[in-house]
């Protein structure tokens, strides 16, 4: 039996591999989302979600706006923490917030994220002196800090709300809450494993190794992702119909299967896939009214970061591409024609 598993082991490894499995998988969700959203909107009437759009209060836009930029302040933390615990203490703390806010965004709405927020991560450290492979554990356990978070809370509300989750899964209510308390099981035996550990734990091997945050850290870790996701889901929340009502838990629990979907979707900016889950879940509003709440979500957490993040990052190229280069050429000529200067009347002197 040893010798079979490692057999189909082995061939999977050299015909299939992780990476194409990923990507197949990707393929998959991202075709049944854009299927399940094309059958969804048939019938929608641009005019009511027009007039949806208008509908929605002022405040509670600028109350979700605050939302957003609270959810962003604590992901800056994500890199910061992860910095403090494989040792690079002399990044300062706007350089992690830079890194963490910039990486998301960007990554995030164009796609890959993996690739993509890994290369703008290497692009701001590298400058610190750090290298490939410390980015790589920062990625790491940044991941591990948003799928702790993600476990926890949506542990909690499917145990507590169980049916939210039913109208995407379609598994009945108790099937749910058994998930619900496996995550909560996974994250206590996660911590009983740091606890039983001599010293602190380490994962990777052949040189490749990333000491993970004592049992203390971690639940910081894991308050860090929470706090990101209650944001967020509080964001999503005040832009929700008024009518019919919805509890906070029930949507925090949609909201965040639909943001592991699109993650996992790695699609840009989750186009399509998070939307198509939110619709799915959430049969009880008007096709119309939620698709103008998702609207303004998209344009306050997708589209005004990933500008504000593009613009950071151009005019930081700019800086240190162009910029500085010319002010470093301008100060080196100014001194030889200084140096020239004091030379002239030397020989003056002594002709």
């Amino acid at each position: 039996m040893h010798r079979l598993l490692t057999a189909l082991g082995r061939g999977f490894k050299e015909k299939i591999g992780w990476k194409r499995l990923g990507i197949a998988a990707s393929l998959l969700i991202i075709i049944f989302a854009v299927t399940t959203l094309v059958r969804t909107l048939k019938g929608v009437d641009t005019g009511i979600i027009l007039t949806a759009l208008t509908e929605i209060a002022p405040h509670r836009i600028a109350l979700a706006a605050l939302c957003v930029v609270a959810a962003f302040c604590t992901l800056t933390f994500y890199d910061f923490f992860a910095l403090r615990t494989i040792g690079k203490t002399h990044v300062p703390y706007r350089i992690a917030a830079l890194s963490s806010f910039t990486s998301y965004t960007i990554g995030h709405n164009i796609g890959a994220t993996v690739f993509t927020g890994g290369a703008i991560r290497f692009r701001i450290y590298s400058d610190y002196g750090l290298t490939a492979i410390d980015v790589a554990k920062i990625c790491f356990l940044s991941g591990l800090t948003f799928w702790l978070g993600n476990l926890f809370v949506l542990g909690c509300g499917m145990a507590w709300h169980p049916e939210a989750a039913s109208a995407m899964d379609l598994l009945p209510p108790a099937m749910n809450r058994m998930i619900a308390i496996g995550c909560l099981a996974g994250i206590a035996a996660y911590f009983v494993w740091l606890l039983m550990g001599q010293g602190r734990r380490e994962l990777g091997q052949n040189g490749w190794k990333v000491v993970l945050p004592s049992a203390r850290l971690t639940l910081l870790q894991v308050l860090i992702g929470v706090v990101d996701l209650g944001f967020c889901a509080l964001a999503m929340y005040l832009l929700m119909p008024m009518e019919p009502h919805i509890d906070f838990v029930s949507l925090a629990v949609v909201f965040i299967l639909a943001t592991l979907l699109g993650f996992a979707s790695h699609a840009p900016g989750s186009i399509g896939v998070f939307d198509a889950a939110m619709l799915v879940a959430l049969p009880q509003f008007s096709r119309e009214e939620l698709l103008a709440t998702l609207v303004v979500f998209r344009i306050l957490y997708f589209l005004i970061p990933f500008g504000i993040s593009i613009s950071i990052m151009g005019g930081r190229e700019v800086w240190l591409s162009v910029v500085q280069p010319w002010q470093e050429r301008r100060r080196l000529s100014q001194a030889c024609t200084a140096k020239a200067r004091v030379r002239q009347p030397i020989k003056g002197r002594q002709s």
